[in-house]
């Protein structure tokens, strides 16, 4: 498949497929790397569930998070251990239990569900059709916080450049937002402590228990 067709067919949201991810998954195989190129392009449903308090939102998944159909499934990732550090979770999880996280009001999604290299190869088109969607999602879940990991993608598809990390200023619906730093281990400048001192943060302002 060329990749001008690729590109074309990443322009809207797959329709193939539920949007939400049914059942639990098993413990994935490192993927080789014929598999995490092949994984460009692909996309992966997001995890979330009723009564959602704290839906988590990542740009858009990596080759490695799409290959093992697992959010946040990189190694060196500091999304899962955050999360445990800051009490939102009772113990350690793995990527593989991503659906786990219902059970606890807490759910994850993208702003943009395909999948490349980098975030920085995400086309004006993918990242506002993406922003339409993540809008219809949280209208229909209307889950209490939407909590953005990246600053930058989401300045632009908000189109407000005084974006910071924080409480925005705005709601949508019954739904606040909180924009956190992106959790990759490619992020120099943020330490896992941070992170979780941020997620802590969060977990408060969500009136949730803390579990760990």
């Amino acid at each position: 498949m060329s990749g001008k067709k690729r590109r074309s067919e990443m322009e809207t949201r797959p329709t193939i497929g539920p949007r939400h991810s049914p059942g639990r998954e098993t413990i994935p195989q490192k993927p080789t790397t014929h598999e995490i190129e092949a994984a460009f392009g692909e996309s992966l449903p997001d995890v979330v569930g009723p009564e959602c308090s704290i839906l988590f939102c990542g740009i858009n998944p990596g080759l490695y998070t799409a290959a093992t159909r697992t959010h946040f499934g990189r190694p060196g990732n500091r999304f899962w251990p955050a999360l445990h550090l800051s009490g939102l979770t009772p113990r350690l999880f793995a990527p593989w239990e991503q659906h786990d996280l219902p059970g606890l009001g807490l759910g994850i999604t993208n702003l943009v569900p395909w999948a490349t290299r980098t975030a920085q190869e995400l086309t004006k088109n993918q990242i506002q059709a993406g922003f339409i969607q993540l809008k219809k999602l949280v209208r229909e879940m209307e889950p209490e916080w939407l909590a953005v990991l990246g600053l930058t993608t989401f300045r632009e598809a908000m189109g407000r450049k005084d974006i910071r990390e924080g409480i925005l200023d705005e709601s949508w619906g019954s739904t606040r937002i909180w924009v956190l730093p992106n959790p990759s281990g490619l992020n120099a400048h943020l330490t896992l402590e941070g992170l979780a001192k941020s997620f802590n943060s969060l977990r408060v302002a969500a009136g949730l228990p803390k579990r760990a």
